[in-house]
C-alpha cells in the first residue's frame, strides 16, 4: 500500500527563523533600557505636564514697578520679595524693595504696622549697602528709610535723632560717590527739612530738579512740594504734589498732602466764600483718596478722618457730616483710641456734650467692646464692638483728656456728679502741663464748675463748660497730618 506524504496545503513542518528571534531579543532589551531609564529620571514619562519657566529677576521687577505705580503697594513688595528669592545677591533690587516698604507704611493704619514696615525696609536696604557698600544710589535709599524711621511716636525722641543723625551721613556719602545722583540730592533735601534747615533743603532740591531724570521723577516733585509747605508756600507745595500725582496717580497719601495743603489755606483765609472753595477742593482731594483705596481694597480710615477735619473746619462747621466720616473711619479700625478722641471733638464742637462723654471715655481710658458700639452711636447688626484701649497723656492726647474733664464738669449735677472722674482727670493734666497758661486755664474752670456742684439744681448749665475757647482745639500746622 501506497502511503503519500501529506500535503502542505493541509500541514507545514515548524521551523525557526532566525531573524524573528534577534528582532524578539532586542525588542526585550529596549524594554528594560526604558524603564530603567523612567525609574532614573533619564526618560521624561509620557503625558506629564510641562514645566514652568522659572521666572527672571527682572520680570518680577517689572511687575513690582508696575504695581507700585497703581497704588498697590502690597503686591509690589510681594513681587520684588520674589526677586530677590530668585537672585538674594541683587543690591539694586534690595534697594528697591527697602524704598516701596518705605512708602507704603504711609498707608498702615497703626502705629505698630507702621513701625513693623519701616523696620522691614531698613533690614532690606541693610541687606542691599552689604552686597555693595560703596553703590550711590543704595546709601541714598538708605538715607531716605533711615529718615521715615526716624519718628519719635514710633521709636521714641532719642532712637528719632540718632536715625536722623545717620540718615544725614548716609546722605552726604551718597553725594561724595555720586554727586550726580538726583535721588541722593533729593533724599538730603528731606532730611533737611526734618532738622529744620529749611533753607539748605531748597537749595538741594533745586539742584535736584535741574537735573534731566528729575522731571518724572515722583520722588523729587514729592519732596519739593514738602519743602514748600514747610515754608509756608502751600499754593506751590499743591502744584507740586500734583506733577507727583501725575507720575503715580494712585498713590494716596500724595492726595492726602495736597488736601491738606487745600485745607490750610481755607484755615487761614480771611474770606469765607474763598475759604469755602478751598475746603470743598481739600474734600476732592480726600475723597480721590477714598475712591482709589476702595478700588484696590485698601480699608484706610485716614482718607475719612481727613474728610471728617475738613468739614469740621469749614465756616459754621457741618458737624454732621464730620461725624458720619469719623464713624466710617471707625468701622476700619474700630480698636483706635485716637479716632475716638476726634470722633469726642467732633461731638463736642457740635454741642452734643452727652454724646462726646462716651467717645472720650473710649480715648482716655479706654472702653468694653460693649461702651464702644454706644461711643460710635451704634454698631452695626452682628458688630459685638471692639475693646479700646485708652491713650496716654502726652502732647498729643492732652485735648482729648481736658475736654473729656470739662465736659464731665459741666454735665455734673448734685444728682448726677460727675466730678469725681472730671477733677481726676483735670488733675492728671495739670500735674503734666503746669506750666500751659491755656490749659491750666480750662482745669482751674472745671475746678470751679465742680466746686460750684453743691449749689441748687440748675445753678450750673452747659453753657458754662469749660474749655470752649476754639483757640485750644487742634488747628492745622504747615506739617499737619492729613
Amino acid at each position: 500500500m501506497n502511503v503519500y506524504p501529506r500535503r502542505e496545503l493541509f500541514y507545514k513542518k515548524p521551523h525557526t527563523r532566525i531573524y524573528r528571534l534577534f528582532l524578539i531579543i532586542v525588542l526585550i532589551l529596549g524594554g528594560v533600557w526604558l524603564i530603567r531609564g523612567v525609574d532614573q529620571g533619564e526618560i521624561e514619562r509620557p503625558f506629564t505636564a510641562t514645566a514652568t519657566p522659572t521666572r527672571s529677576v527682572d520680570s518680577y521687577a517689572l511687575e513690582g514697578d508696575a504695581q507700585f505705580t497703581a497704588g498697590n503697594l502690597e503686591q509690589a513688595i510681594t513681587a520684588y520679595r520674589e526677586a530677590v528669592r530668585v537672585n538674594p545677591s541683587n543690591a539694586q533690587i534690595w534697594g528697591k524693595l527697602a524704598r516701596i516698604q518705605a512708602y507704603a507704611s504711609a498707608l498702615e493704619t497703626t502705629d505698630p504696622d507702621r513701625l513693623a514696615r519701616l523696620t522691614d525696609a531698613l533690614n532690606s536696604i541693610d541687606k542691599a549697602l552689604e552686597l555693595t557698600p560703596d553703590d550711590s544710589t543704595v546709601h541714598a535709599i538708605r538715607a531716605f528709610v533711615l529718615d521715615w524711621n526716624a519718628n519719635p511716636t514710633l521709636v521714641g525722641d532719642k532712637q528719632a535723632q540718632a536715625y536722623l543723625t545717620e540718615a544725614e551721613q548716609e546722605a552726604v556719602r551718597a553725594l561724595q560717590l555720586d554727586n550726580q545722583n538726583t535721588l541722593a540730592l533729593v533724599y538730603y533735601a528731606e532730611i533737611l527739612v526734618d532738622q529744620q534747615k529749611w533753607t539748605q533743603a531748597e537749595q538741594y532740591i533745586l539742584q535736584a530738579l535741574e537735573r534731566e531724570d528729575a522731571a518724572d521723577l515722583m520722588d523729587a516733585h514729592r519732596v519739593y512740594a514738602y519743602v514748600l509747605e514747610s515754608l509756608g508756600y502751600y499754593n506751590q507745595a499743591i502744584q507740586e504734589y500734583d506733577k507727583a500725582i501725575l507720575i503715580s496717580p494712585n498713590l494716596t497719601f500724595l492726595y492726602l498732602r495736597a488736601g491738606a495743603n487745600y485745607r490750610r489755606l481755607g484755615f487761614g483765609s480771611l474770606n469765607e466764600e474763598s475759604a469755602m472753595a478751598l475746603y470743598i477742593k481739600s474734600l476732592e482731594y480726600f475723597e480721590k483718596a477714598a475712591q482709589i483705596n476702595e478700588q484696590l481694597g485698601v480699608r484706610d480710615p485716614t482718607p475719612y478722618l481727613s474728610i471728617a477735619k475738613s468739614y469740621s473746619q469749614m465756616p459754621a462747621g457741618d458737624y454732621f457730616a464730620a461725624a458720619l466720616n469719623v464713624q466710617k473711619a471707625l468701622d476700619f479700625d474700630p480698636g483706635n483710641a485716637d479716632t475716638y478722641g476726634q470722633l469726642g471733638i467732633v461731638f463736642y464742637k457740635s454741642r452734643n456734650f452727652e454724646g462726646s462723654i462716651p467717645a472720650l471715655k473710649c480715648a482716655v481710658r479706654g472702653c468694653t467692646a460693649e461702651e464702644s458700639c454706644e461711643a460710635r452711636a451704634g454698631c452695626a447688626e452682628g458688630d459685638p464692638g471692639t475693646a479700646v484701649k485708652g491713650l496716654a497723656l502726652s502732647p498729643n492726647t492732652v485735648v482729648y483728656y481736658y475736654i473729656y474733664g470739662s465736659v464731665l464738669a459741666g454735665l455734673s449735677r448734685p444728682k448726677d456728679n460727675k466730678c469725681a472722674e472730671a477733677l481726676q482727670v483735670l488733675n492728671e493734666v495739670a500735674l503734666a502741663f503746669p506750666n500751659d497758661s491755656d490749659i491750666m486755664g480750662i482745669v482751674q474752670e472745671g475746678r470751679v464748675i465742680c466746686a460750684s456742684v453743691g449749689l441748687p439744681a440748675g445753678s450750673t448749665t452747659a453753657t458754662s463748660l469749660p474749655g470752649t475757647q476754639e483757640a485750644l482745639t487742634p488747628t492745622p500746622t504747615p506739617t499737619e497730618n492729613p
